[in-house]
């Protein structure tokens, strides 16, 4: 008999919270809840859920604290964002920390549980309303890479297969999502501006010439 992932719950607005777990509840194992900061992060490493939901903006210094907290000594637990906020500083700061995917609470319930099992298969899902803020584009780009013969598009594409995104993920959380063909496409045009064949070889250029930064947030 299989076990069911084991879910955690933080949210400080009691209404969303128990709207929360009677969602979640429905499909995974909930572990237990918190309303701020500082409890959430001793019951969560009590208590070791596969993954965590949890607002940006809860009492005891923010979401941001109890992943970063968490992460030290539980680097394993993935974090699944779900706020009210789009502001580009909540969703890269959130990133930068080390969280796993940002949705937003008008979601509807079905994209909310899609989110959530993605995060849990090793996805990274991201809302369209903040998206756009992981594809800002560092301006300050080496000549002589390559990229600046990338068209807007392609670069959108080049800074989510950085950032190790499937093929698949990148044609979805693209602002404007494409198909597989369509990205497929993208990709060998890609290859042939930059010089490389795979990837593994997009990745490190990426990373190499800075235009993707080490924390794996473009342009942050």
């Amino acid at each position: 008999m299989s076990t069911l992932p084991t879910v955690f719950v933080v949210e400080d607005h009691p209404v969303v919270r128990r709207g929360v777990e009677s969602i979640v509840g429905s499909h995974y194992r909930l572990v237990g809840s918190a309303d701020e900061a500082n409890s959430a992060i001793e019951m969560i490493v009590e208590r070791q859920p596969d993954l965590v939901l949890l607002d940006v903006n809860i009492g005891g210094g923010g979401g941001a604290t109890v992943v970063t907290a968490v992460k030290e000594t539980h680097p394993g637990i993935k974090f699944l964002v779900l706020s009210v906020s789009t502001s580009r500083d909540s969703v890269v700061r959130m990133f930068q920390v080390g969280i796993d995917g940002y949705v937003v609470k008008t979601s509807d319930e079905q994209f909310l549980l899609d989110a959530v099992q993605a995060t849990l298969d090793g996805g990274r899902p991201i809302s369209r309303e903040v998206a756009g803020h992981l594809l800002e584009i560092d301006e300050d780009i080496p000549p002589a890479s390559g990229i600046e013969r990338l068209t807007p598009r392609e670069r959108e594409v080049t800074t989510l297969v950085a950032r190790g995104y499937t093929y698949r993920e990148v044609a979805a959380a693209l602002p404007n999502p494409i198909s597989i063909k369509t990205l497929e496409t993208h990709i060998a045009h890609i290859f042939e501006k930059l010089g490389v064949a795979s990837r593994h070889e997009l990745t490190r250029l990426a990373y190499e010439t800075g235009f993707v930064n080490p924390d794996g947030v473009a342009g942050a």
